[in-house]
Parts: structure tokens; C-alpha cells; sequence
């Protein structure tokens, strides 16, 4: 232990030093649900985002980001610096197969054998504050509160309503909230990113002064469905989506080009699953151009809270020492139809206690979704979407940024994983990373990279030609070696084959090189057989779907919980009964 604190003294003097800070920073980390690569302002979207544009300004934009394509896994991930599977999340809980679920690495919540961001920076001092959307185990001892964070108020399923205690997918029972590991009732004047923050702050103020810094974990709900935003924030982007998802996939790829995310010359696919706009009725236009307005209000309302935050953090004076990353957790959803006001769908949300009326849309008592094709325009200028490994899935946008960051107004098209994140802020707080034991037990090794010299400008990458980065989920695979990456995407959307792509040149998945260039294919995918075989990757079983599974999974254990409950109750009774006549014979 007097090792382990010479080691992390040495690197908290060393950070501060190259950071120029008088003491250790505190850090906000903020991730997204959702959020596609183009959606804020800083990335070339149409929404007004003015906060995360200060923030962009205030730092260094990272355009070659990626994570899972889907939210618990990079959750995990992004709190620990170790791959998805050997955490114990190599897909969300919902999704995973019977055949899968007998292993001990495919529980699909954090196992114990890795220790969080949160943990270290509590042992080493620091405050430590979650509010959110955690989705990585909903036991009493696997909830935020017991995985190193001091307060706490989370959410642990894959989303909510978000203006009330509601579900809102059938498979669940209730929308699961706690504080401080203990359930939890959600004000009435509820709205998810206004209250998240609202907690942040009540949590940094409660410890204000005492002259330790904090670390603030803000996971939104926002943008994940049901996509819900106050009426004030969508009803300014009525007009901005009349010409349909094909014209804005355009456009945010012309502005993409304009701020340098992309190549000149890089081309885009048209997703075989986008629907033709104009084969859409009238009313069908409007309608579906509301829904993406309110997913518009949704971000908005997202960026005016956490300038909110901001706002606060420069009125007690810990602005000039926070630092700031901000990402989203995967790229758009694609759920849902394009045609979702017609009748079939009104009875179905009516009976799940959802309207879906236009004029309410986005409201209270409504539920929302963008559909395939918006969805696909959240997306652009990349292929596909959440769940899938094209780069609509997996390239999201990442911001560090804060006074402590002395480069501004930067951009680097590094590529970068979503496990350097927790190793990034141990050595931006000066924080020892354990390499094999913490706490007295083995542990998984990080296996992501500090960012830190791509921050201070010391290097351009931190990875180099040789190294590669494998991945897999729910029996979607990828490696990214260098400028390259090959990628297989499973149906119903992909064709199940191997591709290589120039993703630095060709981030739109357009050229497949694996004709032209077999031998780098063949070496790559040798090394991506060689990743599976390190990390124990288990195959799907045959026509796995992971939306259906995760539908048969939770009204499975719907069923079961009813049953167990049926069950206890008449066992109850039986017994009240009992001890009834035995009283009745003495």
C-alpha cells in the first residue's frame, strides 16, 4: 500500500505539472443516450447545442471515438477500461440468450472482478456522484451505491419514461429508481435531464468547501425512447424536418465535411432500410417530421441543463478546476416504424398507458420513437445504427474540455476506444491505475489507453500501426487496426460477411477493400480470431435477434415473477389456514 501511494503521489505531481493545476481537477462526465454523431451543433448538427459548443471551444473534439453499439456495454466499459468481456457485460441483460447465460462472463451486469473508475478516485479522496441511467445490475449490492459512488440516483433498466415512475417497455414491472441503494420515489414536477441535474448539484453543494475535488457521473436519459421533451424545446424544430431523413442524412453530411469531421471526398451509403419520403402521405410527413422535432428538443433540453451545470460550477468558483468529457454511449436508435400514427399502433400504446397524438407528442402521457429512417439520418454521415458494428453504431462523439485543458479549439481524428476513458481521467487526477489485485483480490487489468498525451499535445495517436482493437456484440464483430477496420454486420439489416474498410478515408463504409487488399484482410481477421480466443466470445445461436430476445427474456421473467408470487401467496394462505384449524382444535 506505501507503493501504491508513492506511485499515485509521483503521478498526481506529474499531471499537475503538465495540466498547469494548483490541485487535483475535479471531473463532470457526461454521457449521452443515444445520441448520434451529427446531432450538436460542434459535430455539424441543425439543434441548437450552445453549451456543449462553449465546451468543444473549450478543449479538444475527438471525430474517430467509438464504443459498443449498445448502452450497458459501454457503460461498463467506460468505468472500468476493460473490454466487455471480461466484465461481465457483453450485452445488456435483456438481450442475452439462454445458451449464452450459463457462463459466468454473459450475466450482463458488472461483475466483480473489475473495479470502477469511481471506486479508485473514492480511495484516493474524491467525491464521488452518480445521476442517472446505470443498467449494470439492479441487486442491491450491484448498484452504484456499492460500485464506488458516495450519492447517488439512478435509474438501473434500459431506459424510462421521462416524465414519470413509469416503464416503459412492457417487460419490466416498474421503472427501477434508487437513491443511495434504496428505492426511490420520483417527484411529480419530474422531467429526466432537469432533475438529473438538479441532483448533481445538490450532491457537489453538499460537500462544497471541504476542500477535496469530486468526480460527477451524468448519464442522461436523453435521447433513448421513449423520446419525450418539454413542449418549449420542440416546438421551435416544427418546420426543420418537413423535407424528410433523406435531405437531412445530406446535409449533416455537407456540414460533417465543412468542419473537417470527414474527408472532402468521402462518400455515404443510403441504408437499404430508410423509406422513401415522398412515397409518404401528408399527414404522414407531419407527423413523422414532429417526432424528429421533439427528438430535437430532447437534446436541446438536454444542452440547457447541463449549462445549468456549468453555470453553477462558475458561481462556486470550481469552474477554472473541472474538467469536462462528454460522449454518447452508441450511436442513434433505429427502433420503431415510420408510419407509427396509425391505428394499429394507437391501441397498442393505449393499452401500455401511451398516447401517441400529435399534438401532445413528446409530452406527458406520450411515447415516442425517430424510426428507422430518421434514425439513419442521426446517424449520418456512417452506416447503420445502434446495435450494429458500422460506424453509425459505433462513432459517437467525444469532447474533453475545461479550463485545466490548455489545448482549445482542437480536433484530432486519433482513433480512440471507449476503454481509454477511465484510464484518461486516473492520470488526468493523478490516480494509480492496479494493474493485477485491488482491494486484496485479483482484478481485470485496463486494457484502454490514457488519452492524456493526445490532451497535452505530446502526441498525435496512441495507437499505433500494429496495435488493434477487437470487438463483438450480440454476433456483431469488428477489429480496427491503424487506419482500417474490418466488419461483419449480422441480419436483418447486414449480409453476415466480412468487410475492410479505410475508415479514416472512407468513414462511410462505402469502398470494401477486401478484394484488393487480402492479405491485410486475412492478417486482420487472424487477429480478431485471435481477440475472441483471449476473451472467451461466445457465439449467438442461429437467427439470434437481440430486440426479440430481449422481449421473450423479460416477459419470461414477468411470468416467472408472477408465478413465484402466486405461488408464495397461495403457500401463505394454506399455512394461515393450517394454523387457523390447529388453533380451532385446541
Amino acid at each position: 500500500m506505501l507503493k501504491f501511494k508513492r506511485w499515485t503521489t509521483a503521478l498526481l505531481l506529474a499531471t499537475v505539472s503538465q495540466l498547469g493545476l494548483a490541485s487535483q481537477p475535479n471531473v463532470v462526465l457526461i454521457l449521452a443516450d443515444d445520441l448520434g454523431f451529427t446531432d450538436t451543433a460542434p459535430y455539424g448538427g441543425e439543434i441548437s447545442t450552445p453549451a456543449l459548443s462553449e465546451l468543444a471551444d473549450n478543449g479538444i473534439k475527438f471525430t474517430n471515438y467509438h464504443t459498443a453499439a449498445s448502452c450497458a456495454p459501454t457503460r461498463a466499459m467506460l468505468l472500468t477500461g476493460v473490454d466487455s468481456h471480461r466484465n461481465g457485460v457483453p450485452h445488456i441483460v435483456e438481450s442475452i440468450p439462454p445458451e449464452q447465460k450459463k457462463h459466468e462472463h454473459y450475466q450482463g451486469v458488472l461483475s466483480n472482478n473489475v473495479v470502477t473508475v469511481a471506486t479508485l478516485l473514492q480511495d484516493a479522496g474524491y467525491h464521488t456522484y452518480m445521476t442517472g441511467k446505470w443498467h449494470l445490475g439492479k441487486e442491491r449490492h450491484q448498484l452504484p451505491y456499492n460500485r464506488g459512488f458516495e450519492r447517488t440516483v439512478s435509474m438501473a433498466d434500459t431506459g424510462a419514461d421521462n416524465w414519470e415512475q413509469k416503464p416503459y417497455l412492457p417487460i419490466y414491472d416498474k421503472a427501477h429508481w434508487t437513491a443511495d441503494g434504496e428505492e426511490f420515489e420520483l417527484p411529480e414536477d419530474f422531467y429526466s435531464s432537469k432533475f438529473l441535474i438538479d441532483k448533481t448539484i445538490e450532491f457537489i453543494d453538499s460537500n462544497h468547501g471541504d476542500g477535496k475535488a469530486f468526480f460527477s457521473y451524468i448519464p442522461f436519459q436523453a435521447v433513448h425512447i421513449p423520446v419525450q421533451a418539454p413542449k418549449e424545446f420542440s416546438e421551435k424544430y416544427l418546420d426543420t424536418y418537413k423535407e424528410g431523413w433523406t435531405a437531412l442524412r445530406q446535409q449533416r453530411q455537407s456540414s460533417a465535411k465543412a468542419l473537417g469531421l470527414i474527408p472532402d471526398d468521402a462518400n455515404m451509403v443510403t441504408m437499404n432500410t430508410s423509406s422513401d419520403w415522398e412515397a409518404l402521405s401528408e399527414d404522414q410527413k407531419r407527423f413523422n417530421a414532429k417526432r424528429m422535432a421533439v427528438y430535437a428538443g430532447m437534446v436541446e433540453a438536454m444542452d440547457h441543463h447541463i449549462a445549468r451545470l456549468v453555470t453553477h460550477l462558475k458561481s462556486i468558483g470550481e469552474y477554472d478546476n473541472t474538467v469536462f468529457i462528454f460522449a454518447s454511449d452508441n450511436g442513434p436508435e433505429y427502433g420503431g416504424k415510420d408510419i407509427m400514427n396509425d391505428v394499429a399502433t394507437a391501441f397498442v400504446m393505449k393499452q401500455n398507458g401511451y398516447s401517441v397524438d400529435y399534438d401532445t407528442l413528446g409530452e406527458k402521457g406520450s411515447f415516442n420513437t425517430i424510426g428507422v429512417s430518421f434514425g439513419s439520418a442521426a446517424a449520418s454521415p456512417f452506416s447503420f445504427y445502434k446495435f450494429y458494428a458500422g460506424e453509425g453504431g459505433m462513432r459517437v462523439p467525444l469532447i474533453i474540455a475545461g479550463e485545466p485543458i490548455k489545448q482549445k479549439q482542437q480536433q484530432t481524428n486519433a482513433l480512440t476506444y471507449v476503454t481509454d476513458i477511465a484510464p484518461t481521467i486516473l492520470e488526468l487526477t493523478g490516480v494509480a491505475a492496479p494493474s493485477y489485485r485491488y482491494g486484496g483480490k485479483p482484478i481485470e487489468s485496463i486494457s484502454g489507453r490514457s488519452l492524456l498525451p493526445l490532451i497535452i499535445g505530446e502526441k498525435e495517436n496512441i495507437y499505433g500501426a500494429e496495435d488493434y482493437i477487437g470487438y463483438e456484440l450480440g454476433g456483431h464483430r469488428a477489429l480496427f487496426q491503424g487506419d482500417y477496420k474490418i466488419v461483419l454486420n449480422r441480419g436483418p439489416v447486414g449480409d453476415n460477411r466480412w468487410h475492410l474498410f479505410n475508415i479514416v478515408k472512407d468513414p462511410g463504409e462505402t469502398n470494401d477493400l477486401s478484394s484488393a487488399m487480402p492479405g491485410r484482410l486475412h492478417t486482420m481477421l487472424g487477429h480478431y480470431q485471435q481477440y475472441s480466443r483471449d476473451n472467451n466470445v461466445l457465439p449467438v445461436p442461429k437467427n439470434y435477434d437481440s430486440v426479440q430476445q430481449a422481449m421473450t427474456n423479460g416477459l419470461r421473467d414477468r411470468v416467472r415473477t408472477k408465478l413465484l408470487l402466486l405461488l408464495f401467496t397461495t403457500a401463505s394462505l394454506i399455512g394461515i389456514y393450517l394454523i387457523y384449524r390447529q388453533s380451532r382444535k385446541n
